[in-house]
């Protein structure tokens, strides 16, 4: 074991100084509240100061800022872990780790590390809240879902979703608005605008390639749907 001397003596400086091992998961009402979807308890508990990294922090780095980057990736990871036993698939979750990771890895300052770590809990809370949605929809209306998210520049018009879910186009709609509360039409807009954002906002795509990932037939159309969705053009929202 090429560290056992430096881990002997960490083991020994904790046992004699007391040291206490600090915990990574966050506080139990804040994971109650995202892996129940509750955004409103979630928003309550941000708002009274309750979604924070711990104060009181193991020395991964003697860089101060650095420290709190491990820090937040590796509760980011113990969330993606959360996330599975929640119904979130491998990938799904830990995608949605690595991209906040990622970002965390940029902030200029651990103010910015505490907003980054507010919005991460809200985007597993809202998947959360999603999949428990889910849960209570028909096969066909969840094979719809399921068909949207995973290829957003797919046909996914009501005729296109009609036919691969093999339904009659009035049936699929009076179905799809049933048990959704919303119309095909403005689901895939929303899934499409919320993907939008989420590229803007952490990843280096130029528009035009995000209009073409999203199944636009150009950057101006795409434009014209983000700015209707959103009030601002996706440049702006990026800046």
């Amino acid at each position: 074991m090429k560290i056992r001397k430096e881990l002997n003596r960490q083991l020994y400086r904790q046992k004699a100084y007391g040291y206490e091992k600090s915990p990574y998961y966050l506080d139990e009402a804040v994971r109650n509240a995202i892996l129940g979807g509750d955004a409103e308890t979630l928003n309550c508990l941000i708002a009274d100061g309750a979604v924070t990294l711990p104060a009181k922090m193991r020395t991964l780095s003697k860089n101060e800022l650095r420290n709190r980057k491990y820090h937040f990736m590796i509760l980011a990871a113990h969330l993606a872990e959360s996330g599975m036993k929640g119904g979130l698939s491998h990938d799904e979750s830990y995608m949605i780790a690595d991209i906040y990771s990622r970002k965390a890895d940029r902030a200029a300052d651990g103010a910015a590390l505490e907003l980054l770590l507010q919005d991460l809990c809200a985007d597993y809370t809202e998947r959360m809240r999603e999949i428990k949605k889910e849960g209570v929809l028909s096969l066909h209306v969840r094979k719809c879902i399921e068909h949207i998210y995973e290829d957003l520049s797919a046909d996914l018009s009501v005729k296109g979703l009609a036919d691969f879910a093999n339904l009659n186009v009035s049936y699929l709609c009076r179905l799809f608005k049933k048990e959704t509360g919303t119309t095909i039409k403005a689901y895939v807009t929303a899934a499409k605008m919320d993907t939008a954002r989420n590229l803007l906002k952490y990843s280096d795509l130029s528009c035009s390639e995000i209009a073409s990932s999203l199944g636009f037939c150009s950057q101006s159309a795409f434009t014209y749907a983000f700015r209707q969705f959103t009030g601002t053009t996706p440049k702006k929202y990026r800046n």
